[in-house]
């Protein structure tokens, strides 16, 4: 697995960036096309009063819709191992099988403690979540298609490998940022580099505002648009 790429404290300056600058700023570097590196609004911030995640991914498939294999043939401990293969902190990404009709939450409390005590801070998952009071509390990240009571027969039945979650591609240890906008992913090749990136674009984007907010009227703003631009 991958080795962490950033620090402790440029992991924290990602963090205090909305994902929409973040998607600016990788724009700047021009390693992907605009129109990929991110998941369509099917994945919904669940908890948005927990703010920004940031943190590099783990991979894992589930199915509920009918009982699996007895006994396991993916035991949970096996996936604890995995994870703890991962970079800190870590996101479970979860690619439900019974998508895009899931019926079974493999999140909830329970679940949420002990991947929490595991290092991760949350889950992206085109399934379903519950149980949103008691794991806003605890400080897990939800982003998920849907909020689903039951966890029906929820079982794993993989880890580790690439899986699609809101359109997007997800391979264990790629870099992962979300709020309340949605989730992005941080090329590792520039994500050094992305939060300084992001900083610049919004002193750019600051100038322009307080221009438009301080015009005396619509035409002396064109007039500073136009003289900035030649």
């Amino acid at each position: 697995m991958p080795e962490a790429p950033l620090t402790a404290d440029q992991l924290a300056r990602l963090a205090k960036i909305t994902s929409p600058t973040i998607c600016n700023a990788i724009e700047t570097f021009n390693v992907i096309p605009y129109s990929e590196g991110f998941m369509t609004p099917e994945i919904k911030c669940i908890l948005p009063k927990l703010g920004v995640m940031t943190g590099y991914a783990v991979t894992a498939t589930i199915s509920a819709r009918e009982p699996g294999p007895n006994p396991p043939r993916v035991k949970s401990a096996d996936l604890w191992d995995h994870i703890l293969s991962i970079p800190a902190p870590r996101i479970l990404v979860i690619h439900d099988e019974d998508y895009p009709n899931p019926i079974g939450s493999f999140w909830g409390e329970v679940n949420a403690s002990i991947h929490k005590a595991l290092g991760v801070i949350g889950t992206v998952t085109d399934g379903g979540v519950r149980d949103l009071d008691e794991v806003e509390r605890a400080g897990f990240h939800f982003f998920a298609k849907e909020v689903l009571v039951s966890h029906a027969y929820v079982h794993l039945v993989s880890f580790g490998l690439p899986v699609r979650v809101g359109g997007m591609v997800v391979n264990p240890g790629d870099l992962l940022h979300g709020d309340k906008h949605g989730v992005a992913n941080i090329p590792l090749s520039i994500a050094a580099k992305v939060a300084d990136a992001a900083t610049a674009i919004e002193e750019k984007e600051q100038r322009i505002i307080q221009m438009a907010r301080s015009a005396p009227s619509p035409e002396k703003f064109h007039e500073m648009m136009t003289q900035r631009r030649s």
